[in-house]
């Protein structure tokens, strides 16, 4: 998983509540198509048109916010059915960071094991970013320091549990972040074995 540290660009001001999976992504884009190729397919009621030519009045198709690896958006992002694809699809699209008051838990988790970041900000903060970002001047998202630039200067703070700051910072997926602990879990399973041997397979029997 590509680590997260820091990421600037042109932040998409997307600013709709209750956006959900299905609209990040349709189901039947999940078995047409391969992983790498649900980018295209993000947003695809609001990219495009019903002839399939690009929207002209999108905001996502503006050329200002064409790869833009932030998404500002409303309360709720992600609700909905708990496809994962629709975090792959946003990353398709080069989106790298979202910016939103809530999310549904299970989109919010799956970010988590596909190196995007989830910012939880107060309306009223993410409305003022949004207003900055409207023609495309550039955020900064430091994940070590826990903060945004936003265009104008100001830092923004912003909270995430340690545990998925370390995944993130370190490319790392909640199996990858429990095999750092290999040698301590090894060194269980050994004493284990010696104290409870009974409940242990052995080979062979």
């Amino acid at each position: 998983m590509q680590p997260f540290t820091t990421v600037i660009g042109a932040a998409i001001p997307l600013m709709r509540a209750n956006v959900d999976t299905d609209v990040i992504i349709r189901i039947e884009r999940l078995t047409e198509q391969p992983p790498d190729a649900l980018g295209h397919y993000a947003f695809e009621a609001l990219r495009y048109r019903s002839d399939g030519s690009e929207d002209p009045g999108c905001i996502l198709n503006d050329p200002v916010f064409r790869g833009a690896p932030v998404l500002l958006a409303g309360r709720n992002f992600g609700c909905g059915s708990s496809r994962e694809g629709a975090v792959v699809a946003l990353k398709g699209m080069g989106v790298r960071c979202v910016i939103a008051p809530s999310y549904g838990d299970i989109f919010y988790n799956n970010c988590f094991q596909n190196g995007l970041l989830p910012v939880a900000l107060p309306p009223e903060k993410i409305e003022a970013l949004a207003a900055q970002c409207a023609h495309g001047a550039p955020v900064r998202v430091d994940l070590e320091a826990l903060r945004i630039i936003a265009p104008d200067g100001s830092a923004i703070p912003f909270e995430l549990a340690s545990m998925r700051r370390e995944g993130l910072l370190h490319g790392l997926d909640d199996i990858g972040l429990t095999l750092k602990d290999d040698e301590i879990i090894r060194a269980w399973q050994a004493k284990d074995r010696e104290r409870r041997g009974w409940a242990w397979i052995v080979e062979g029997r």
